[in-house]
């Protein structure tokens, strides 16, 4: 079976910043894309950052020129730095793969438990 566990979720305020981490263990044959989404309370998941087979990186506008992503596919490991939190970064922030568990095998996704991050003001 595949893991993914984050880390690096804290308390920091407004201006500091954090650097979460991701690792992914298990039967992986190929990693497609990593990233991470995050949820605040009473609103939806949305997309913070995700690497495309380690060449291309999306971001949402919100964190655009404050987060990056970078990941490590020898390790198969993603990481994400955050600069300049803002109170309204706060949010569970869940860690993706999108990967084939053989060379046959289909695209399938995971993602891990997540980690909390607080900014206060």
């Amino acid at each position: 079976q595949v893991q993914l566990v984050e880390s690096g979720g804290g308390l920091v305020q407004a201006g500091g910043s954090l650097r979460l981490s991701c690792a992914a263990s298990g039967s992986i044959f190929s990693i497609d894309t990593m990233g991470w989404y995050r949820q605040a309370p009473g609103k939806q998941r949305e997309l913070v950052a995700l690497t495309i087979s380690g060449a291309t990186t999306i971001y949402a506008d919100s964190v655009k020129g404050r987060f990056t992503i970078s990941r490590d596919d020898a390790k198969n490991t993603v990481s994400l730095q955050m600069n300049s939190l803002k109170p309204e970064d706060t949010a569970g922030y869940y860690c993706n793969a999108r990967l084939r568990l053989g060379p046959w095998e289909p695209l399938g996704d995971y993602s891990g438990l997540g980690t909390q991050v607080t900014v206060s003001s």
